[in-house]
């Protein structure tokens, strides 16, 4: 890609941690955790899901470690984050499933995108870009002792999927990286984004006795 437009991911890639970060916030404030208990949950959310790619795929080095402006801005938004989820007038309810929708169309288009510069097929990279986008939220879940939202009904995942098969399938008919990046990131948001419009689901399992 261009150099403005590298730059325009990356500074996009370090908004949609933040967001991650902010969420992992918002838990462990409901759960009166410790000044420590904020950082690792907003860590967790934010890095987890590259963490796991990077690990599976055999990168040379795990993003952050890499790069630690990542760290970096995982810590501002666990210390911010403790003082704006304080405010009494807030932003309207809208503005972080919509924050929340773009950063996991960004990070499920850059997983696939990683793990397909890594050599693997188009289905392992689609596996690697929902592994990128979710796995974050799950550990956060489950650090909190909650059922990952991911294993419910929710269409989050799925828009990973979506996403990562638009990716890639449109990288296989020979448009350019850049469109096929546009085409996975706005499949994923625009599902996410209707599934929070209309209160879409997925039909439950259930066995009845």
């Amino acid at each position: 890609m261009l150099p403005l437009v590298d730059a325009v991911f990356y500074w996009s890639d370090l908004f949609g941690t933040a967001v991650f970060a902010f969420s992992g916030v918002l838990v462990a404030g409901r759960l009166r955790m410790d000044g420590f208990g904020v950082i690792v949950l907003a860590a967790v959310t934010a890095i987890g899901g590259g963490t796991i790619r990077d690990l599976i795929i055999g990168a040379e080095q795990v993003f952050w470690v890499a790069d630690t402006t990542y760290l970096w801005v995982i810590l501002t938004t666990a210390l911010l984050g403790q003082y704006l989820a304080r405010l009494p007038r807030r932003l309207p309810w809208y503005i972080l499933p919509l924050a929340d929708a773009f950063g996991l169309a960004l990070f499920t288009v850059i997983g696939t995108e990683k793990a397909l510069a890594h050599g693997t097929s188009g289905m392992v990279a689609v596996v690697m870009g929902v592994i990128t986008g979710v796995a974050g939220g799950m550990i956060r879940d489950v650090l909190a002792r909650e059922v990952p939202m991911v294993l419910q009904r929710e269409i989050y995942a799925t828009a990973c999927i979506l996403g990562g098969i638009l990716y890639t399938g449109t990288l296989a008919l020979g448009v350019t990286p850049l469109l096929a990046t546009l085409a996975g990131m706005l499949g994923t948001f625009a599902l996410r984004v209707a599934a929070i419009r209309w209160h879409l689901s997925l039909p439950a399992f259930s066995l009845t006795r």
